[in-house]
């Protein structure tokens, strides 16, 4: 298994419209991607516009797949101008 923490910075003032385009694309992940086992967009409690999205997927291939997307590229166009940095991805091995 394998696990993605992405630290997404958003302009708090666009908050709403990010968080708009991120529902509609977890809505697809969930839909379209069997191999991908949690898609959760969190908000920081402390910082104003900082999300971190946990994700974990059943395998390399199914990470790929996910990042492939068609919806994933146009979602990732559209929250373009809501961000206010670049996003910080961690990737992760699961511990059995």
């Amino acid at each position: 298994m394998i696990g993605v923490v992405a630290t997404l910075k958003v302009q708090p003032e666009k908050a709403a419209e990010f968080e708009a385009v991120f529902t509609a694309l977890a809505a697809q992940v969930k839909a379209n991607e069997p191999g991908n086992l949690a898609y959760q967009l969190t908000r920081s409690r402390t910082e104003p516009g900082i999300y971190k999205v946990l994700e974990l997927y059943k395998d390399e291939d199914a990470l790929k797949l996910h990042g492939g997307t068609e919806y994933f590229k146009a979602a990732g166009a559209q929250m373009g101008p809501f961000m206010a940095g670049r996003p910080e991805i961690e990737y992760l091995d699961a511990v059995e």
